[in-house]
């Protein structure tokens, strides 16, 4: 109420009141329902903040509670690894494709080399697909990952690959530099913020003691995150929309677990009528009798009731059968909020055919593309130094790979392939598609993970070579051959 109102209350609390109320309803009717603070609305209260203010605040705690469901829930794991199995897989072929073919071969093989753990991590622990499947994972629950590009002597190659955790970034280095650039989070930024380089705790190797900050230039970082909004700068937990529903599952299953245990226990209360005479002298000198604090039931318990004293039981309502229902409702919305079909985060096939399994299949890569496609751009980034290192240190002799750069990295992914869910009608579909050309050969054999050039060799390989031993055997033939 205004000042205005305030008067004519003070009068008049009839004519006030009706003035509110005609306020009110004209309001409502230029307004949209969810902007009101009506009805179900007077307790939800937000406001607009950039998106590294809202984050900043809650990005610590979100991480430690994700980290600790990583850690004890099945459920969360069954998300975290729908993501791992898919996103990364059984790994990516590399495939080069400079003109020169026998360019080709050798930096594929280079490249195969330097992905042993020995050569590729500093640490020596890690081969690259192992680095990378962590990378998924690490991303899906801390919300970021972060690998180093680093110099040394160690492998066959001057480039190595160092992982750190989004922890390590040094938050407390904020503010302004002399030549302009903020630093927020950790990581400095120009006037678009770009980031220009990435402060780092130095931990020692107990893990808890800190050294001073480490400066890397942000070419020799490679940071793994989903950007959700234009005003985001750093990492924030993908299962955070998540995370109270997963919760709220393991509560309620533990539940469900002590009270069926409960149920399942047979155990045997005596009620005397009258105490033993030990018991007596006991209880006339003050005692307490038998005492029940910390007494817990179990299988087969016989247990001692004071005079008097009766056993009261509370029984829950609901059923296990109840509690299935609840948890695969659960499970659904856990897995819809991560974009993931009931399916693939429960693993629960029973009410599922082959056309819900397709169609649940097809939704589900159209989730994990996202992720692909970010650690494509990753790969992209360590393939690019590998080469530069293999061109610096003598490994590949490429006279004019400054002049012709762009041509020399020309490269592609392939990822190796799924089984099918039914063999029979996939290669049925495969065989109608080619032949109505709503397929080439090479996309068939992307799909399942093989060059398509390569193959074609394997398969006259073959062919001529069981032709030289008189056996017949199917594969692509020419037209003279199928008439």
């Amino acid at each position: 109420m205004n000042w205005l109102d305030n008067v004519i209350g003070w009068f008049s609390p009839e004519s006030a009141y009706r003035r509110q109320a005609f306020r009110n309803a004209l309001e409502i009717t230029r307004k949209y329902d969810a902007g009101t603070y009506t009805k179900t609305n007077q307790n939800w209260r937000v406001f607009n903040e950039a998106a590294e203010a809202e984050d900043s605040w809650n990005r610590d705690i979100v991480r430690a509670r994700a980290r600790d469901l990583e850690k004890n829930s099945d459920v969360m794991n069954s998300i975290i690894g729908a993501y791992k199995r898919n996103v990364f897989g059984a790994g990516y072929h590399l495939r080069a494709s400079t003109e020169n073919t026998e360019l080709n071969s050798q930096i594929q093989k280079l490249w195969e080399k330097w992905q042993k753990k020995r050569n590729c991590d500093v640490t020596g622990t890690q081969t690259l697909s192992q680095m990378l499947r962590m990378m998924v994972e690490r991303k899906k629950v801390d919300g970021g990952a972060i690998l180093l590009k680093r110099y040394t002597s160690e492998g066959f190659l001057p480039f190595q690959l160092q992982a750190l955790e989004v922890d390590e970034l040094d938050a407390v280095s904020t503010g302004t530099h002399a030549e302009g650039n903020k630093v927020v989070g950790g990581i400095e930024y120009n006037s678009y913020n770009k980031p220009i380089g990435y402060y780092f705790r130095r931990y020692s190797t107990d893990g808890y003691t800190t050294e001073d900050s480490e400066y890397i230039p942000a070419d020799s970082v490679i940071f793994m995150y989903s950007k959700r909004r234009p005003s985001q700068v750093r990492e924030m937990s993908d299962i955070a929309p998540t995370i109270t529903r997963v919760r709220d599952i393991n509560e309620f299953i533990q539940s469900v677990s002590v009270k069926e245990r409960i149920l399942a226990c047979f155990s045997v209360f005596v009620k005397r009528a009258l105490p033993p005479s030990t018991g007596r002298a006991m209880l006339a000198n003050g005692g307490d009798g038998e005492r029940y604090q910390g007494k817990m039931l179990t299988p087969g318990m016989i247990q001692y009731l004071n005079p008097g004293d009766e056993v009261q039981t509370v029984t829950p309502n609901g059923q296990a059968t109840d509690a299935t229902q609840f948890v695969k409702q659960q499970m659904r919305m856990a897995g819809s909020g991560q974009g993931l079909s009931y399916e693939v985060t429960s693993r629960d096939m029973a009410e599922s055919n082959y056309s819900s399994a397709r169609q649940g299949i097809i939704e589900d890569e159209m989730t994990y593309q996202e992720d692909i496609e970010m650690l494509i751009d990753v790969l992209d980034e360590i393939y690019s130094t590998f080469l530069i290192s293999c061109v610096l240190s003598g490994k590949v002799d490429i006279p004019d790979f400054w002049e012709n750069k762009d041509t020399y990295l020309s490269h592609r992914w392939v990822k190796a392939p799924k089984k099918w869910i039914d063999p029979a009608k996939e290669a049925n579909a495969n065989k109608v598609a080619l032949s109505t050309g709503e397929k080439t050969f090479a996309d068939i054999a992307a799909e399942r993970g093989k060059d398509w050039k390569e193959e074609i060799d394997e398969l006259a390989e073959i062919k001529a070579y069981a032709e030289s031993k008189g056996v017949v055997i199917g594969g692509i033939q020419n037209e003279t051959e199928r008439q």
